[in-house]
C-alpha cells in the first residue's frame, strides 16, 4: 500500500513537471480578442471587384485589426483577422498580403502564414491566423464568427 501511494505521488509530480516542460517558449499572447463579425458582401459590386477572380483579395474594416478576405476557388473564400497571433496587442503589428499572393505576413515580427489555411510557415508565431467563417451563395459572401 505504501509503495502504491509513493508511486501515485511520483506520477502526479512528474505530470506537473512535464506539463511545464511541454509549454516550451510560449506565445507572447495566446489569443486574439473576440470582436463580433457579421459582414455581407455583394461580390458582384464594384467595391469588391478584386474578389471576382480566384486569387483575389481585399482588406476590410472589422474584426480586431481588420479582415483579409481571399478567394480560393469559384465558390470558396477564406477570411482572417489581420492581427498577428504572435503579438496581437502590438500597435505596429498587422497582417498584409505578400507580393507572391500565396502567403501573408507581419512585417513587424516577420511571421509568415499560408493564405489557404492560415498556417504558420515561418515564426516566431506558432499558432495560425484567426479565421472567420465564410459562406458564399453565389452572389453574397457572408463573413462571421
Amino acid at each position: 500500500m505504501k509503495t502504491l501511494k509513493y508511486l501515485s505521488l511520483s506520477v502526479i509530480v512528474f505530470l506537473l513537471i512535464a506539463s511545464t516542460w511541454s509549454c516550451g517558449e510560449k506565445q507572447k499572447h495566446d489569443s486574439i480578442p473576440e470582436v463580433p463579425v457579421n459582414l455581407y458582401l455583394d461580390i458582384n459590386s464594384t467595391m469588391y471587384i478584386e474578389l471576382n477572380t480566384i486569387g483575389g483579395w481585399v482588406y476590410l474594416t472589422g474584426g480586431y485589426k481588420g479582415i483579409l478576405i481571399y478567394r480560393i476557388s469559384v465558390d470558396e473564400f477564406v477570411a482572417y483577422d489581420r492581427a498577428c497571433p504572435y503579438d496581437p496587442f502590438d500597435a505596429a503589428s498587422r497582417i498584409v498580403m505578400d507580393p507572391s499572393g500565396l502567403t501573408c505576413s507581419d512585417s513587424n515580427c516577420t511571421s509568415q502564414f499560408g493564405i489557404l489555411d492560415g498556417s504558420v510557415i515561418k515564426g516566431p508565431a506558432t499558432i495560425p491566423l484567426k479565421r472567420y467563417n465564410t459562406y458564399y451563395d453565389g452572389n453574397i459572401l457572408s463573413v462571421s464568427n
